[in-house]
């Protein structure tokens, strides 16, 4: 996964759209350098993370952020727990239910630049940095799926991806309206890894919401949503 992180932005140029899509575990652990606004770093962990290791928010950062040059566009979509800001960006979209929202910044104390090299980069995660992401069949009916994965695609394919804030908001809603744990009929699979790692619950349905994150702030009701 390291390599295909490299492979990824390696002789990108100017017009270029570059896509990061990722679907499995996430974690976080603790932040000893005073550069996470939460005390933790966010990390994903492949298949083979047991004995090469999860793979921290600064390393994304350093391998497919900070390197992306003027004119390249890199979207990401995690799917995963712990994945508000697991691209390290400087910027995140912080909205209310009504979706009125505001910009934080979560550039580190430190001043180390966790920006681009010129380049454009917006990040949608499955939740927040303290939430787990859901696997559920309360959504398609049918079959378990990533409920972060599985909105995104239905506000695509339902026309509700106008904009930033249209897609945010149609997951959100979506997300919001399976309900409690009692209308799940257990399809939910909160990460076992993550509740093990982390001491989280699986209980009480689905908790998360999806967050964006950008190197720059933008009117996510006036910015167009495209890849």
């Amino acid at each position: 996964m390291r390599m295909a992180l490299y492979w990824l932005v390696q002789g990108c140029q100017p017009g270029d759209s570059l896509l990061f899509h990722y679907s499995g575990h996430g974690s976080r652990q603790r932040n000893f350098s005073g550069d996470e606004v939460d005390g933790y770093d966010e990390t994903l962990c492949p298949l083979d993370f047991e004995t090469q290791g999860m793979i921290v928010d600064d390393e994304i950062n350093a391998t497919i952020v900070r390197p992306l040059p003027h004119g390249v566009k890199l979207h990401a979509i995690i799917d995963a727990c712990h994945s508000g800001t697991v691209l390290d960006l400087p910027f995140l979209c912080r909205m209310n239910r009504s979706g009125q929202y505001v910009w934080e910044d979560h550039s580190p104390r430190s001043g180390i630049w966790k920006g681009t090299n010129g380049g454009e980069v917006i990040s949608f995660s499955g939740c927040d940095d303290d939430q787990t992401s859901a696997d559920t069949a309360a959504l398609s009916k049918i079959t378990s799926t990533g409920a972060m994965t599985f909105c995104f695609i239905q506000a695509i394919e339902r026309g509700q991806g106008t904009t930033y804030g249209s897609v945010l908001n149609s997951m959100r809603s979506a997300i919001r309206s399976v309900g409690s744990g009692d209308d799940l009929g257990g399809g939910v699979v909160t990460s076992l890894l993550t509740m093990l790692m982390t001491g989280g619950s699986a209980g009480g349905g689905l908790r998360q919401e999806p967050q964006l994150t950008a190197c720059q702030p933008f009117d996510v009701y006036a910015k167009p949503f495209s890849l």
